[in-house]
């Protein structure tokens, strides 16, 4: 008996697939009948129109139970006034006014050297001395002279007030008294050129001349000599910055090898443009009490060259630039309390920059919600929707 049912159901089965197939529309095409071809035809349309109208309220119904609005989701901060320090980087060397390489003022041998390396010594010390070539003895024969021609000098001054003796043997002995004073004048200034004297305190960096050595006046380096007291750097800063970096600005220097950053100011500025490379000098004040900073070291230096107290200041990220070039941001306007707001477009005015952000002169008010991320998806009127909002000054 199952067998049987089994045999009925199979051949229920091969019967509505063989109808199905009957009226599929490429039998009904192969067929070629009008009639049966337009009933197939009417048949679908009426299906096609039932899911229609089925989809149609499938979708009315997710959009009454669907709470997500289909508009740009974006994120805002607002706009706060600041104190805007901004900066003008630079690189400048270390250097010191109190270095020098001594040199003698006098030709002949080195015959010694007083001072070695590191040593600390005083303004006006004795370094060094240079053979005088045989001025000294010069020197003591003609002050036995001048004492001869003082002795006669006074001796005729003496008659000559007594109105004794002719006014011509009186001048003579004047002269020639006055005469002897100046050539032993000049010996001795010569005499003095052979001992070379420290022209500040500081410290003996390098002895260079060995003692026995010959020397030339204003050629042959003796040694170098250094104050790290008195250090300051010298940089360059162009043309354009002549009115804002002055005297007294303040100056955030950093030197790499030492790892140090120290707080100072401008000391001078120069009033001379240099017409190769349109920039003047400034010298910047270096602190160096510990005696760590040396001349030479490199510097990076952050100017202070210009300062808002009241600045309003944004990511230069939000900002965009139109066709005619003019700059403009998004701002959020008429936000409800589902945060749900329009989107508008401002056109503003921009100043410096520093760092990331930008400082905006003009279109922006105190408080003003400006849109972040999305700013670059929105349109003008568009309505947006802001999440995640957190006030904050650049977002």
């Amino acid at each position: 008996m199952k067998h049987i049912y089994k045999i009925l159901l199979i051949t229920l089965i091969i019967s509505s697939c063989s109808e199905g197939k009957k009226n599929s529309v490429e039998n009904i095409l192969e067929n070629g009948d009008l009639k049966t071809i337009r009933e197939k035809r009417g048949a679908l349309v009426n299906e096609q129109q039932a899911l229609n109208d089925q989809i149609k309220r499938l979708d009315e119904k997710i959009k009454k139970l669907d709470t997500t609005k289909n508009i740009p989701l974006i994120t805002t901060f607002k706009t706060k006034p600041e104190i805007f320090n901004h900066v003008l980087e630079l690189q400048g060397n270390v250097t010191t006014k109190n270095l020098l390489t001594i040199t003698p003022e006098f030709n002949g041998i080195l015959t010694n050297v007083y001072v070695k390396e590191g040593q600390k010594v005083s303004k006006g010390q004795t370094l060094a001395r240079i053979d005088d070539g045989g001025l000294s003895q010069q020197v003591a024969q003609l002050k036995i002279q001048t004492d001869l021609a003082k002795t006669t000098f006074e001796r005729q001054k003496r008659l000559w007030d007594q109105s004794i003796g002719s006014e011509i043997q009186y001048l003579q002995a004047k002269s020639t008294y006055e005469s002897q004073k100046e050539a032993v004048n000049r010996l001795q200034q010569q005499i003095a050129k052979t001992v070379v004297r420290a022209p500040f305190s500081g410290t003996i960096d390098d002895v260079i001349t060995e003692k026995g050595s010959v020397v030339g006046a204003g050629q042959t380096a003796l040694m170098r000599i250094v104050n790290l007291n008195e250090m300051y750097i010298e940089t360059e800063v162009p043309e354009s910055y002549v009115s804002n970096v002055i005297a007294g600005k303040n100056v955030e220097v950093s030197i790499p090898v030492l790892g140090k950053t120290i707080e100072t100011e401008i000391r001078q500025a120069s009033d001379f443009i240099n017409p190769a490379n349109r920039t003047f000098k400034v010298e910047i004040e270096v602190p160096n009490k510990d005696k760590t900073i040396k001349p030479n070291l490199t510097a990076r230096l952050k100017i202070n060259d210009y300062t808002n107290n009241n600045a309003i200041l944004i990511p230069q990220s939000v900002l965009s630039e139109n066709a005619n070039g003019e700059q403009y941001v998004y701002v959020v306007n008429n936000k409800g309390n589902d945060g749900i707001g329009t989107a508008k477009r401002v056109i503003v005015k921009t100043g410096r920059t520093q760092g990331d952000n930008i400082e905006i002169l003009k279109g922006l008010v105190d408080g003003a919600e400006i849109i972040k991320e999305g700013a670059r998806s929105v349109r003008d009127g568009q309505s947006v929707e802001v999440i995640n909002y957190k006030e904050e000054d650049n977002g």
